[in-house]
């Protein structure tokens, strides 16, 4: 039997689990992942994500040929089972504050196969090791052993880690290792979930259309130049198995094809899901970690699923970077669940609030929603609040000192206070010479400033690991100013860690972080390595 050693052992390459690799290669962590399937998933599971997401894909490098497989999306449109309009909440197509579309529409499938190829660019620091059936998990005060089987020869081997990933799905082989129960939020329904290509115009709105109807709730949203979604939910006495080829869903999509005489319509898949709203109790058990979907599970209605196991990849990734390199304890690595968990738990309750919304209430509730929606439309403050991507701050913890969370209701979303700013993502700006954006600069912490640092503060920030921003009337000046901060502390994440109305006040917060070994410029596109080479430059001529 042969074992492999590496750093951190990755079960599952799904979109959690290659992301979380190729960040924590950019770290200068190897990994070894083990997944099922030889090749990726063929069927389309998720298609949305938000620009917050979009950014750690920018950060691999991957924004390009992201943009070259997915649509913005224009926003949600609540319509009658007849798809007339109720209300309409748009959203700007153009990029935000973030740098990218506010929502964008793509096929997994896609997706996963860019995120591969990411990982195989990476090759000297990333081991992709498919057909693997996992086995036993055993864990000790120094490694973690996964015990797996190579399904095509049935030969046995292991992988030996300092951590373990479990980005292995609702089923997770690492959950029952962990020994972690489900927290049950209340809700569950059962979906069917329609995709279709087909080169027809079907004369739709570029966004989500949800239909609002106490009959038949439905979900209609045009994935890419060809390929279409819907999902309707199924009734008690209905399954799958109704629903099985192209004949038999036609009389659900019939509202949007009435204006077709013979459409071509492929049929790529029929299936039924049951959504549910779901956490893991613990996400961590010493060296072994849950991410994504062995974590939570979320209902579709705000497009958080897959995009929460990204969001947890890059919470995580930097972290085991810092504790491998030994300059941080391991008990850092908690603020993944303090900061994740209430998080996720936070979106999750905000996916099924929309969900009632849009599809609860029976009669009364299509009749409230007819009557009230399309006031809250013509309400700026209303219709702003309901299109806004931004996700809720994350919690204390080790690496977020204060929080918004903790804020009276008040203050949490009022521009007025520094204290405002820890747990929140910083904007993605432009930040350096040639328009390179705050994400473009090298991996670790950065202290971005209003004002210079002075010379003492400077070294020690560079003793640190960090490195120094100094903005004075760009975005990110803008953007501390309109909180009444002169610095914050920005995690590799984006996150700010802490904020305060002087460099005196925050900068001896920063950890003492050895540098990482950060390789992203051997995989990033010529603009995005122009983007580092400019921010290089400004950093010398800092100095």
């Amino acid at each position: 039997m042969t074992t492999a050693h590496t750093s951190v052992v990755i079960v599952g390459a799904g979109p959690t689990g290659l992301t979380a690799a190729a960040l924590l290669a950019d770290h200068g962590v190897p990994s070894v992942i083990l997944e099922r399937w030889d090749d990726v998933y063929p069927q389309p599971r998720a298609v949305h994500l938000d620009d917050e997401v979009y950014r750690v894909l920018g950060r691999l490098g991957l924004a390009e040929e992201f943009a070259a497989i997915s649509r913005p999306g224009r926003g949600l449109r609540l319509v009658t089972s007849n798809l007339d309009l109720i209300a309409e909440f748009a959203r700007d197509p153009d990029p935000g504050v973030h740098g990218y579309p506010a929502a964008s529409m793509f096929d997994q499938p896609e997706l996963e196969r860019i995120l591969r190829n990411a990982v195989a660019r990476r090759g000297d620091l990333v081991t992709l090791r498919g057909g693997t059936e996992v086995g036993a998990i055993t864990q000790g005060d120094t490694a973690v052993t996964v015990h797996a089987t190579d399904r095509a020869t049935g030969e046995p081997f292991t992988v030996e880690g300092a951590y373990l990933l479990g980005c292995d799905g609702a089923g997770s082989v690492t959950r029952s290792v962990v020994g972690t129960r489900w927290r049950d939020l209340g809700f569950s329904q059962r979906w069917l979930v329609i995709d279709i290509e087909t080169t027809a115009d079907l004369r739709q709105w570029d966004g989500v259309q949800q239909v609002c109807d106490m009959q038949r709730a439905a979900t209609f949203m045009r994935i890419g130049d060809t390929r279409y979604r819907w999902e309707f939910q199924l009734r008690e006495d209905e399954s799958t198995s109704d629903f099985a080829d192209l004949d038999a869903v036609r009389p659900l999509m019939r509202p949007w094809l009435a204006h077709l005489v013979h459409p071509d319509l492929q049929l790529i898949r029929s299936a039924e899901y049951t959504f549910n709203a779901r956490v893991a109790q613990r996400w961590r058990d010493r060296r072994i970690f849950l991410l994504g979907d062995a974590a939570h599970l979320t209902p579709p209605f705000i497009g958080q699923g897959m995009g929460a196991g990204v969001r947890d990849a890059a919470n995580l990734s930097w972290k085991l970077a810092a504790t491998l390199s030994g300059s941080v304890p391991s008990a850092s690595l908690d603020s993944y669940e303090d900061e994740r968990k209430p998080h996720a738990v936070a979106l999750i309750r905000l996916a099924m609030m929309t969900g009632a919304l849009m599809t609860g209430g029976g009669r009364g509730g299509d009749r409230a929603r007819r009557c009230v929606a399309p006031i809250l439309a013509r309400t700026p403050a209303v219709a702003n609040r309901l299109t806004d991507s931004a996700t809720p701050p994350l919690a204390r913890s080790y690496y977020v000192r204060g929080s918004a969370r903790r804020l009276p209701a008040a203050l949490r979303s009022a521009t007025g206070t520094a204290a405002a700013l820890p747990g929140t993502l910083a904007p993605n700006t432009p930040a350096y010479p040639g328009g390179g954006r705050l994400d473009g600069r090298p991996p670790g912490f950065v202290l971005i400033s209003r004002v210079e640092p002075t010379a003492e503060h400077r070294f020690e920030i560079s003793r640190r690991g960090a490195t120094v921003l100094v903005d004075t009337a760009g975005g990110l000046a803008d953007w501390l100013a309109a909180h009444r901060a002169v610095a914050a502390v920005v995690r590799p994440d984006g996150t700010v860690m802490a904020a305060g109305r002087s460099v005196r006040e925050i900068y001896t917060q920063i950890p003492t972080v050895l540098p990482l070994q950060g390789r992203a410029d051997t995989d990033r596109s010529p603009r995005s390595r122009n983007l580092n080479n400019a921010s290089a430059t400004d950093e010398t001529e800092e100095r």
